[in-house]
């Protein structure tokens, strides 16, 4: 069960990795940047889920400038949408990698998911179009790598679309869309949930096991596969 309550002082720790070259054999490490924002990788292919964003928008979590300094090259980047706290122009300009999301991304900078090194990192997207009040175009995304569907939630505002997947291994989804599930006794199916997008002083607890709360930036997941 997850516990919200009002607002109040949290410091924030940022532990920060430079690198995943370590990360665990035969897993997928996942590590959290901020708000939406995570770096994924196998050891092999690297993808950045709403990162990089405008640093501290609208209240919402800073990061360092050294995680603009360490961003993999070549990478892949997942946008849910096009709101700062979620995506920055400039700063995805300055990558070297490509870009996927919601919007017509120009075609020298567009992920062709189709190419032969997503096939053989064994990594496909599927991509749903999900209500986010405030935006044009806004998309959820289950990734299923090495056989383990990791499901995206970004700002989609209610439990249509993830109520309707299967199997999920792992979820991250915003506080709305765990209240909005146990209020309707709506059951999402996954295995495990990272809930993200908390601002810096709110204050959530849970005694469940299978919820993690992201509140510590560099914090890491594994996904075994």
């Amino acid at each position: 069960m997850l516990h919200l309550r009002p607002y109040s002082l949290l410091a924030v720790t940022a532990l920060l990795f430079s690198t995943f070259a370590t990360a665990q054999q035969n897993a997928i490490t996942i590590r959290f940047i901020g708000n939406c924002g995570l770096h994924m990788t196998d050891g092999k292919l690297d993808v950045y889920a709403d990162f990089p964003y405008k640093s501290g928008a609208f209240g919402y979590m800073n990061y360092p400038a050294s995680e603009l300094d360490s961003i993999r090259p070549n990478a892949t980047h997942l946008f849910t949408h096009r709101h700062p706290d979620h995506y920055k122009k400039k700063l995805v300009k300055r990558s070297s990698g490509t870009v996927y999301g919601p919007w017509k991304v120009k075609q020298k900078r567009k992920a062709d998911l189709s190419l032969p090194r997503y096939a053989a990192a064994e990594f496909t997207v599927e991509a749903f179009k999900t209500k986010h009040r405030f935006a044009h175009h806004h998309n959820s995304y289950l990734i299923t790598w090495h056989g383990k569907r990791i499901y995206i939630s970004g700002d989609a505002e209610s439990t249509e679309t993830i109520a309707r997947m299967e199997n999920m291994d792992l979820a991250f989804v915003p506080t709305w869309i765990m209240r909005e599930a146990k209020a309707q006794n709506i059951k999402i199916k996954s295995d495990r949930f990272a809930v993200y997008h908390l601002y810096p002083k709110e204050k959530a607890t849970t005694d469940n096991p299978k919820i993690q709360l992201l509140f510590t930036q560099g914090e890491v997941l594994t996904v075994p596969y």
